[in-house]
């Protein structure tokens, strides 16, 4: 169970990094979008790039924040389950739930969008839009996403286990941030 605890660790530390890498994002996002909303009212100035660029940062924010969500622990769930289970209960229907759906649906998305990337890619594909950006960068953040996730989603199964095993606290397992 070490080595799959360290493998967790390590799949935990890069999808930390990659929150990171959001959270800089975010204030990026906000500081161009505000400064592309001056520039075109103070100077009827308006780019198509910078526009571009938004929406490329806002969909890296969520192909990539969700897999450290789900590693901090704070997404969305149907709490009404929970309610009624017992801390084992919750790491079993967290590892089912897990194991049977999250990571073959983000395995299987993954897969599915890798073409749409690949084409992009091949054909060098651009926006549409005058002095718009390439596309096919943007388009590897939804297979490298859900691929991203699904890493995550094994991280979080290896520590259910081990926390059901009694090799972890429950508490470990869920890695409930310190406030």
């Amino acid at each position: 169970m070490r080595p799959l605890l360290a493998l967790s660790r390590a799949i935990d530390q890069l999808n930390e990094k990659v929150g990171h890498l959001c959270n800089i994002l975010v204030l990026l996002a906000v500081l161009l979008s505000a400064g592309n909303a001056m520039i075109r009212y103070a100077f009827d100035y308006s780019s198509n790039s910078w526009l571009e660029l938004q929406w490329y940062m806002f969909a890296i924010l969520v192909m990539l924040g969700a897999s450290y969500t789900f590693k901090r622990n704070e997404h969305v769930r149907v709490e009404i389950f929970y309610l009624f289970l017992s801390e084992r209960g919750r790491l079993w229907l967290d590892l089912i739930g897990t194991l049977f759906f999250l990571i073959p649906a983000c395995l299987l998305l993954s897969y599915l969008s890798w073409p749409f990337f690949m084409q992009s890619y091949a054909v060098g594909e651009t926006s549409g839009n005058a002095g718009g950006l390439l596309r096919w960068p943007i388009k590897f953040v939804v297979p490298f996403g859900f691929a991203m996730l699904a890493l995550q989603g094994v991280s979080e199964v290896i520590k259910r286990i081990a926390a059901l095993l009694g090799v972890v606290t429950i508490d470990t397992a869920y890695e409930r941030p310190t406030q």
